[in-house]
């Protein structure tokens, strides 16, 4: 079973995600966060295999959040989902460790594209 944390401060699109979450079937929802500072005080113990972060959230942003993670012990797939696919943003994420950046506009499906490919094994899961 691959397991799914959810970061994002918008409920519709923790919603969705939910959805496309339980649509993939091997795949499980274990936490959500809609601010960095829960994202930075739950990864280390869930140990998600997946990372779905947005990056401008309360209390800090994703990319903050992203460079504290790949600091502990933890090394979950990161998938950046965004509304502001700025290739500043991309070239920062893709520096900082992210495997995947994602526009929440044009790209949203692809989050499950992914997630499908984890759970069949096309894609490999470094922390498990």
């Amino acid at each position: 079973m691959l397991t799914v944390f959810v970061a994002d401060d918008s409920d519709p699109i923790r919603a969705r995600l939910s959805t496309l979450i339980a649509e993939v079937g091997d795949a499980e929802l274990i936490g959500e966060a809609t601010n960095a500072q829960e994202v930075l005080d739950t990864i280390p113990h869930l140990k998600p295999d997946v990372l779905i972060l947005d990056i401008r959230m309360p209390g800090g942003n994703g990319i903050q959040a992203l460079d504290a993670i790949r600091e502990v012990e933890v090394d979950p797939v990161v998938i950046i989902l965004t509304a502001f696919p700025y290739p500043q943003y991309r070239r920062k994420c893709l520096e900082s460790g992210a495997d995947f950046f994602f526009d929440k506009s044009t790209e949203f499906e692809q989050v499950g594209e992914v997630l499908m490919e984890l759970t069949r094994g096309q894609i490999g899961i470094r922390n498990r």
